[in-house]
């Protein structure tokens, strides 16, 4: 990875947008493509996703106004397919996605359609505005389930999308159990809130109404589904590649599997918003470090390490 001075960007499109950014956060994707993991990636890349920035240059079909702070839906559709008809626009067979099949967001400019950019409420700070994009991950795998106070919830894997996992449940109630093989991200899980964590080896014979797979590992799904309790729910968010799955109990203890991936636009984003704005919500503890982006080496170092929540990449000042 380096640090490159890019071309003057061509004109704008009518219906585009020059966007300033601001922060950048480093996305579990970002470190996968960045140490190869991710097969479909296109190199070579430029990363970053989950954007959060200010128009300062408008397409004369753009109905936003120069200034305007937005956020970025980077995942591109076609808006014709089957799919994206029936509302389901995060599995259109067109779907690009910035920072993996094509160049991403960390960049201090940058063009891209009007379509993929929403306006940030003023009352939503920057740093909880930038993490509307992989909460609404979480807001979309919740809406398969009903999850009230009581509601016991496992979540597997306290990376950023399984504390986000985290922080929904608690906050709407949820007896909450994280869990996760570093104790450094438990102590930063507790918090959030009071909230159970726990090694997943040391969890003998409970089960959950609801388990949550965010570790992406085979390990922890086929934990996870021993979990489960009879009648009960498992999301899988994580990008497990394969394992193995007991169908007998599946069948016999009519137990649902949900996959779910990524959001569907608008409605994710607008609802992960709301919960943003309620400063009774606390995801405070989720930003763990805000780095100049000159300093990327440190930042992906830090990223990479799993010792932190999200890590931010700061292009508000330009110490080049």
């Amino acid at each position: 990875m380096e640090l490159r001075s890019m071309e003057a960007l061509p004109a704008l499109k009518d219906d585009e947008v020059k966007i300033r950014l601001v922060y950048g956060g480093i996305c579990g994707s970002d470190l996968s493509v960045f140490l190869g993991k991710l097969t479909h990636a296109s190199y070579p890349l430029r990363p970053g996703h989950e954007l959060l920035g200010h128009i300062i240059e408008a397409g004369k079909n753009v109905p936003y106004e120069l200034g305007t702070r937005i956020i970025v839906q980077p995942n591109s559709y076609c808006g014709e397919c089957v799919n994206c008809l029936n509302g389901q626009t995060n599995i259109c067979p067109e779907k690009k996605s910035l920072g993996v099949t094509v160049n991403g967001g960390f960049s201090e400019q940058f063009i891209i359609s009007s379509k993929y950019v929403m306006p940030v409420p003023d009352d939503l700070p920057d740093e909880r505005a930038v993490l509307v994009e992989p909460f609404a991950v979480i807001v979309h795998a919740f809406k398969k389930v009903h999850i009230t106070k009581g509601t016991t919830v496992a979540v597997l894997g306290c990376g950023n999308e399984g504390m986000l996992a985290v922080a929904l449940a608690h906050y709407l109630g949820a007896d909450v159990t994280a869990m996760d093989i570093n104790p450094i991200k438990l102590e930063l899980i507790k918090t959030l809130g009071d909230i159970r964590v726990i090694h997943p080896d040391e969890l003998k014979g409970e089960t959950f109404d609801i388990v949550v797979e965010a570790a992406g590992a085979q390990s922890a799904f086929e934990n996870g589904l021993r979990l489960v309790r009879p009648g009960g729910q498992m999301i899988l968010i994580g990008l497990t590649p394969e394992a193995t799955i007991p169908v007998i109990r599946v069948v016999r203890s009519e137990i649902t599997l949900y996959g779910s991936i990524i959001y569907n636009i608008p409605d994710d984003f607008q609802h992960a918003m709301e919960y943003l704005r309620d400063t009774n919500f606390n995801v405070q503890p989720i930003v763990s470090k805000i780095i100049p982006f000159t300093d990327y080496k440190h930042a992906f170092e830090d990223a990479l390490s799993g010792n932190y929540g999200k890590v931010l990449l700061d292009f508000k000042k330009n110490p080049v």
